[in-house]
C-alpha cells in the first residue's frame, strides 16, 4: 500500500522534473521539424565564409520567392544524392557567365563577390529555368558545385534553408555572412 506521503513524492518528482523533461523534448522536435535544424560542413568549399568543421543553424526556408543572390542555403541534391551548402549565385530566368578569370557575370553585370577568396579556371554559362537556381561554392578552386554537376540547376523545393548561425566552434560563434 502506497502512503500518502509516497504518493504526494511521486507527483512532486512527476510535475518538478519529468513534465518538464518531456515538454522540453517534445519542443525541441517540433523546433527541428518546423523552424531550425543543425549541420556540420564536412569540406573547405564554402572557406572562409564557413570552415570544415563548424556547425551552423539553418532556418527552414517555406517561401522559395524569400531567397536572394548571396543567401548561403543547404539543399537536396538528387545528383549526388546528399545535402550541400552552398551560395545562391543564380535566380530563376538569371544569365550567369563564369570567365577565365573567375569572375561572374549576372545578365551581363559583373558580380562582386567579396567572400570568393580562390578563383578557379573552370568556366560555365547557364540559363537558369524558372524555379530553379543557381549554387556555387565560394572557395571555387575546392568547390565541386555547379560548373562540375550533370544538372547544374537546384530545384526552389529541394531547398531545405538558409544558414544563419555558426554555434560551433565556439570562438567563432556567430552569424554567417
Amino acid at each position: 500500500m502506497i502512503s500518502k506521503e509516497n504518493n504526494l513524492t511521486f507527483k512532486k518528482i512527476l510535475l518538478d522534473w519529468v513534465l518538464p523533461i518531456v515538454a522540453a523534448i517534445i519542443l525541441a522536435k517540433l523546433i527541428n521539424a518546423f523552424l531550425v535544424f543543425k549541420v556540420s560542413i564536412p569540406s573547405e568549399s564554402m572557406f572562409p565564409a564557413i570552415k570544415k568543421g563548424d556547425q551552423i543553424f539553418v532556418t527552414k526556408v517555406y517561401n522559395i520567392s524569400n531567397i536572394k543572390r548571396g543567401d548561403i542555403v543547404v539543399f537536396d541534391s538528387k545528383e549526388l544524392n546528399d545535402m550541400l551548402i552552398k551560395r545562391v549565385v543564380g535566380l530563376p530566368g538569371d544569365k550567369v557567365e563564369v570567365k577565365d578569370d573567375g569572375e561572374v557575370y549576372i545578365n551581363g553585370q559583373h558580380l562582386a563577390e567579396d567572400y570568393v577568396k580562390n578563383h578557379s579556371e573552370k568556366t560555365g554559362a547557364f540559363q537558369v529555368p524558372e524555379g530553379k537556381f543557381l549554387m556555387l561554392g565560394d572557395n571555387r578552386s575546392n568547390s565541386l558545385d555547379a560548373r562540375y554537376w550533370n544538372n547544374p540547376y537546384i530545384d526552389g523545393s529541394d531547398i531545405k534553408g538558409t544558414a544563419k548561425l555558426r554555434v560551433y566552434p565556439f570562438d567563432r560563434v556567430g552569424f554567417v555572412r
